[in-house]
Formats: structure tokens, C-alpha cells, sequence
């Protein structure tokens, strides 16, 4: 493949890809950070919803560029900006303790609100107050494996295109649509005025997901809102829903981590919502 073109991690194109793991130059640029082989793969299919290709720029040492030639040539067809790199600048730009010799600099790609409520979606995952990025990104992971039609990140939430979010979605966060910043009680509006019904899960819910389901009532549009992995919903939070569940715990756990109790609520509507 050639020399690396890119020697020193004080290149300015090495310098800007490397501040991208702030957030507020992140905000600033409206770029960010994707590692990784299935991410960048991901990112270079990927198109906003302007036409425009997601992917800008892509790092790539020689070894792994010769690895994944399929994913350099798409890099190529998306029209980014593809610089060959020794392995001491990956590991500058990197925010990984391996990096895996692929890293893309994106556009951000969050959907207007407005746009995912005249989808008419069927099944939402709103993510209110959580805070741990690798959580968020597990949560967005797990809502695109159910099938999900979105995803809402609230303003009291944290930051989409934090690295550890955008590697824990394992490349989800191409696939469905996710706004974010959305106040809670407007998320909760809009949904409710596009004929979702809002389900809150929480651990102490009066209701019990097994009672919904045996009593057929998750059949419809529905979203779920998720809070913060300590300390749950807030009461305000709780009460703007139309129900608050708990997933029942069956054996001797104490509870269920964020991640966990969001793919089971998220599937039971799934499951609830196909034809049978």
C-alpha cells in the first residue's frame, strides 16, 4: 500500500481528528469519531438524510488497510479522504487501548424529532437521564437488534458521538434513526400525539411486563423510557408515562443493569407487535 503518509501525530489532519474526542469540538465540527473495521464499514454505507455520505476522512495503517481492502475501497466510493498512517498515529488519535488500525472521522447523523414522529414509529427507546456512554450506546444496540424504528436521547442524557457510545452501538447507530437533545416532557409529548403509548421501566413499576403481555395490551405503538443506571426515573419522569413496568425478577437477583432490562422490554414489545 505504500509509505504511510502521515509520519507525525502533530499532523494537522492528525491534530483535528484527535480533538474530536472533546465534546464541545465534536458540537463544533459536527464530527465525530468512529473506530474499528464493522464501525467504519458501517459509516462509509452510510448516507444523511441530506444524500450526503457520512464518512469524511479515514485512518488507516498499512497493514490493516491491506486487511480490509473492501472497506478502504468503499471509504473511496463515499468520497473520504483516505490517509495512510504509521501505527503511532492511530494510537494518538485513538480512544482504545488496541486500536484496530481503522479510524473514521463522521458527520453527525441524528434525525430532526419531528422527522421520527412523521415516521409514524411503532416501537421507541427514549433514553432519559443515562448518563454512561457505553449504557447509551448498548441501549441503541439492542433497540436496532428488536427492530426498533428510533431512538431519543433526552438533553439530560449523554452525548450520542461520545467514542465509548459509538463503539458500544457495534455500528447500530448507522442503522435507525436517533434524535437527541429532546426535553423529556416534548419526547413524551410528541410520541403520545403521534398514538404511542408510553411505557416507563422501572424496578419498583407498579405494573409487571408479564401482566401486559398476558393481558394483550402491548400489541400497539409503544415506547419505553429508560433512566439513569443509579437511580432510575425521577418521579416527574415517571409520571408522564401512561404505565410504569417492571421486568420481574424471577430468581434471586437484585435487579437488572440498564442494558439488560432495556433489551427485554424492548423485545416483549416486539414480540407483542408481530403478527402472529
Amino acid at each position: 500500500m505504500g509509505t504511510p503518509e502521515l509520519i507525525s501525530p502533530r499532523s494537522p489532519r492528525v491534530t483535528a481528528a484527535r480533538r474530536l474526542a472533546k465534546r464541545n469540538f465534536r458540537g463544533k465540527e459536527r464530527r465525530f469519531i468512529a473506530e474499528g473495521p464493522q464501525a467504519v464499514r458501517e459509516a462509509a454505507e452510510h448516507r444523511g438524510s441530506d444524500g450526503e455520505p457520512t464518512l469524511i476522512e479515514l485512518f488507516a495503517t498499512v497493514e490493516a488497510a491491506e486487511r480490509y481492502a473492501d472497506i478502504v475501497a468503499a471509504a473511496h466510493t463515499a468520497g473520504a479522504r483516505v490517509h495512510l498512517a504509521d501505527s503511532d498515529v492511530l494510537a494518538d488519535v485513538s480512544q482504545t487501548v488496541t486500536p484496530q488500525g481503522l479510524i473514521g472521522v463522521c458527520r453527525f447523523l441524528d434525525s430532526p424529532f419531528d422527522a421520527i414522529l412523521a415516521a409514524k414509529p411503532k416501537l421507541v427507546a427514549v433514553l432519559a437521564h443515562v448518563r454512561d456512554p457505553g449504557n447509551a450506546g448498548t441501549v441503541l444496540r439492542c433497540a436496532d437488534a428488536a427492530g426498533a424504528d428510533a431512538v431519543v436521547l433526552t438533553d439530560a442524557s449523554v452525548d450520542l458521538y461520545n467514542p465509548k457510545s459509538v463503539r458500544a452501538s457495534v455500528g447500530s447507530l448507522f442503522h435507525l434513526p436517533v434524535a437527541v437533545g429532546v426535553p423529556v416532557e416534548q419526547a413524551v409529548q410528541g410520541l403520545r400525539a403521534a398514538g404511542v403509548r408510553i411505557l416507563a421501566a422501572d424496578g419498583a413499576g407498579d405494573d409487571d411486563l408479564d401482566d401486559e403481555l398476558d393481558a394483550g395490551t402491548m400489541g400497539g405503538p409503544t415506547a419505553w423510557v429508560f433512566g439513569n443506571e443509579a437511580w432510575g426515573l425521577p418521579e416527574e419522569t415517571r409520571a408522564l408515562a401512561d404505565a410504569v413496568v417492571r421486568v420481574p425478577i424471577h430468581g434471586k437477583a437484585e435487579s437488572l443493569n440498564l442494558a439488560t432490562a432495556a433489551a427485554v422490554c424492548l423485545y416483549a414489545s416486539a414480540r407483542a407487535q408481530r403478527p402472529r
